[in-house]
């Protein structure tokens, strides 16, 4: 199926800014759903609030935009009830590390099979350019006009940390990673996560000063570099892309399924 086959055309053109990140990573999603050849039907996109959550606007699948942070709790009840379905969460900074943090912590911990795509832009970029847990140290944002003194979060560490079982890291500039990596965090069976840095010229680069999106995108070019790199060993402030855990472990809802019959024999008993 072609992949403007998985496209609301009605609700185009998009609302993102000019430059933004967030439609590459659309663009890698579908093209990673179209490798795979899923129907629309097997597929459901859950999302919460934010700039990266109106991706469940622009496509043809079953989606559920719900509320700020709890896009993960809802696609757990999607998965619990129609364990069959491809179940794939959108998230931002804050759905993901904010608001959204101890169900980010704990869909990792349980293992449950679905993908979780953050898209990191360091910024709130739909409600007016505040820091978030992922800005780090001296970004300027509305909010810290004198620049941000949080230590931010490692999404690939936290992830790991909290017991995922597929973690993967990329830029928009590295468009093909987008794509493999999604579609290899789809065909894992257990929790899946997939950071990608994104840019947000209006917010971030204004703050910033990185106004022109091509200056973002080279930052990408130049400051990441794959995992295990030996320009990682020379230069620590490198960002590592790649796959980082890549490990089979029991689902939870095969777990949870075991509980059903046991306790189903028990009450036939």
């Amino acid at each position: 199926m072609p992949v403007k086959d998985y496209i609301r055309k009605r609700f185009f053109p998009h609302i993102w800014c000019p430059g933004c990140g967030h439609g590459i990573v659309l663009g890698g999603m579908l093209g990673a759903i179209e490798e795979l050849g899923l129907k629309k039907k097997d597929v459901v996109m859950v999302s919460g609030i934010g700039c990266s959550s109106r991706i469940v606007g622009y496509v043809d699948f079953h989606t559920l935009h719900t509320l700020h942070g709890r896009a993960l709790a809802f696609a757990t009840g999607v998965k619990f009830s129609r364990p069959e379905l491809n179940v794939i969460v959108p998230m931002g900074d804050g759905d993901a590390t904010a608001i959204g943090g101890n169900h980010f912590i704990h869909a990792c911990r349980r293992n449950i099979n679905m993908t979780a795509i953050v898209m990191n832009n360091r910024i709130y970029g739909m409600t007016g350019g505040q820091f978030s847990p992922l800005s780090g140290p001296g970004i300027y944002a509305t909010t810290a006009p004198y620049s941000s003194i949080d230590y931010d979060f490692d999404i690939v560490e936290l992830a790991r940390g909290s017991g995922a079982t597929f973690v993967a890291r990329t830029t928009v500039y590295h468009v093909n990673e987008v794509k493999d990596y999604i579609k290899k965090a789809i065909q894992h069976k257990g929790f899946s996560v997939v950071e990608i840095l994104s840019q947000c010229p209006t917010y971030f680069g204004r703050k910033n000063k990185l106004k022109d999106v091509n200056e973002m995108l080279e930052y990408f070019k130049n400051n990441t570099t794959p995992v295990g790199s030996q320009a990682k060993k020379d230069n620590p402030n490198l960002i590592e892309r790649g796959i980082f855990v890549q490990i089979q472990k029991e689902e939870y809802c095969d777990k949870y399924l075991n509980v059903i019959e046991a306790a189903s024999k028990e009450v036939k008993g």
